[in-house]
């Protein structure tokens, strides 16, 4: 079956994205308020009309609206004549709304063993000293049985490895205390930067982002991120990057599905490529390029196409930009160098075409049939069927209520990992010193009674060498005296020397 998604038309022409080759990804670019946020609306609420689940992150909170009808106007009415759609109907989608830090929506976690060594280092900014004693935390947990799940047991893991890096430094290399040390304070900043929110259980299941309605339509789930964007872009970005990550790890090839199983929606997208390690890029073109066989459509959502790293660019099939502004030369050249990634069409100027686009106008280009680009088109993007706008705080308040996930993650877990067990291994060294220093103790207590005893002993053994010199002297004075009387007066004479009595 195929499935066609209409984006707009110009009054000659419509212009429709095919279902079936939305996996080979997406761009939606243009400069801040040429309606970049709409088009990424009706192509969601689109997706899920044909039962594709959708996830997007909501930057600004415009996005909520999805849950809600839209309320029809002039305008609206003028802008469905012009493009030629005769059967609009308003209507909502099915949303689920999430949160980092579980206000707007379920709380949305992934653990410290999950989000792996690659991508913490990259959100923490360590440079490859710190990085490789990063790499050696994962790997002595994993030696040892311990999980880190959260932050603190991170901490407690480079602690000890702090505390024993002479007996680890033979197994996992040098382990300086100054490295530990930077480790130590970038994850204090992380905690600041709400990263606590995000590391910990019980982390999201990838399949509750992967689900339909009764009906059979996918459900739009829309993550609120303009708390952490203020706090932390750089989180965002790595969140992101994970969960591209894995679904790439985790879905099942699927070949080449009439429609997607998942649409991702970036938005902000140059944030995921600003300052990244070269090989944290090298994983990201690698899973974009690859993860098209899961089923899975990745949109990126930025206000210049040259955000994008150009091997990424080279690989996605729609392209939507909306009008770039060009003030100065270096503007100009970037426009042109836009100009030149579209397949050109003769009826068009497209490098002075994008400087001119209207609000909720854009050059657009996609796949046709057979896989190839067609020819680049100025179209109005059609209008939503769900409002635009966000929702109020007691119509979002009764559609979390209403989540099918009620509960399922609002509750944060605690199991044991690797502080609790290095707690209470901490605990028994503790107890076996204080039985050693207590066994120390008695053995001297018990040498030092020895060494008294045996030296009262000494000196009752010293009065009976002398006893036995005098009894030596008595018995020679008794054997040369033959008389009773004699020895009478020997034993009366002596004897108070031997302690006896007369």
């Amino acid at each position: 079956m195929s499935y066609e998604i209409l984006i707009g038309g110009n009054g000659e022409s419509q212009v429709s994205l095919l279902a079936k080759t939305a996996n080979r990804h997406g761009m939606i670019a243009g400069a801040t308020g040429t309606g970049k946020t709409v088009t990424l609306q009706i192509l969601a609420e689109n997706f899920s009309a044909i039962g594709v689940p959708v996830f997007l992150a909501d930057v600004k909170g415009d996005l909520s609206g999805l849950a809600q009808a839209i309320g029809m106007n002039d305008k609206i009415t003028s802008r469905l004549e012009t493009i030629g759609i005769k059967d609009f109907t308003p209507g909502p989608s099915p949303t689920l709304f999430w949160d980092l830090f579980g206000k707007q929506g379920h709380p949305i976690r992934t653990t410290i063993s999950d989000m792996g060594p690659l991508l913490l280092s990259s959100l923490m900014e360590l440079n490859d000293t710190q990085t490789g004693i990063l790499y050696a935390a994962f790997s002595i947990a994993d030696d040892n049985g311990m999980l880190l799940l959260d932050l603190k047991d991170l901490r407690s893991m480079l602690n000890w490895m702090g505390e024993n890096s002479k007996e680890l430094s033979t197994e996992y290399g040098n382990i300086s205390s100054a490295s530990v040390g930077a480790i130590q304070r970038r994850l204090l900043v992380l905690e600041e930067q709400g990263a606590e929110y995000l590391l910990g259980e019980p982390a999201i299941n990838l399949n509750d982002l992967m689900i339909t309605d009764f009906s059979g339509r996918g459900v739009v789930s829309i993550l609120d991120v303009t708390e952490l964007m203020s706090k932390s872009p750089k989180v965002y970005a790595t969140f992101l990057l994970w969960l591209l990550a894995e679904l790439f790890e985790n879905l099942p090839e699927v070949g080449d599905p009439d429609k997607p199983k998942l649409v991702l929606f970036f938005d902000e997208a140059h944030l995921l490529f600003d300052r990244a390690p070269r090989p944290l890029l090298d994983k990201i073109e690698q899973v974009v390029r690859l993860i098209r066989s899961k089923g899975v459509s990745v949109f990126f959502i930025s206000q210049s196409p040259l955000d994008i790293p150009t091997d990424i660019l080279g690989q996605l099939g729609a392209k939507i930009q909306h009008a770039l502004r060009a003030f100065t030369p270096k503007d100009k050249k970037a426009v042109r160098t836009v100009a030149q990634t579209f397949r050109q069409n003769p009826k068009l100027d497209t490098e002075q075409v994008i400087t001119e686009l209207g609000t909720g106008e854009a050059l657009v280009s996609v796949l046709d049939e057979k896989g190839s680009p067609t020819q680049v088109e100025r179209i109005l993007i059609r209008p939503p069927q769900s409002r635009i706008g966000p929702l109020t705080d007691p119509e979002r308040a009764e559609t979390i209520n209403r989540s099918p996930l009620k509960g399922r993650y609002d509750t944060a877990v605690d199991r044991e990992s690797a502080f609790e067990m290095l707690k209470q291994r901490a605990e028994e060294e503790a107890r076996m010193e204080h039985a050693e220093k207590v066994r120390i103790e008695q053995e001297k207590q018990a040498a030092k009674e020895a060494k008294e005893k045996k030296s009262k002993g000494n000196m009752w053994t010293g009065s009976g060498r002398r006893q036995g010199v005098v009894e030596a002297a008595v018995k020679s004075v008794a054997r040369s005296v033959g008389s009773s009387l004699g020895r009478q007066i020997v034993r009366g004479i002596l004897g108070s020397l031997l302690g006896g009595r007369r």
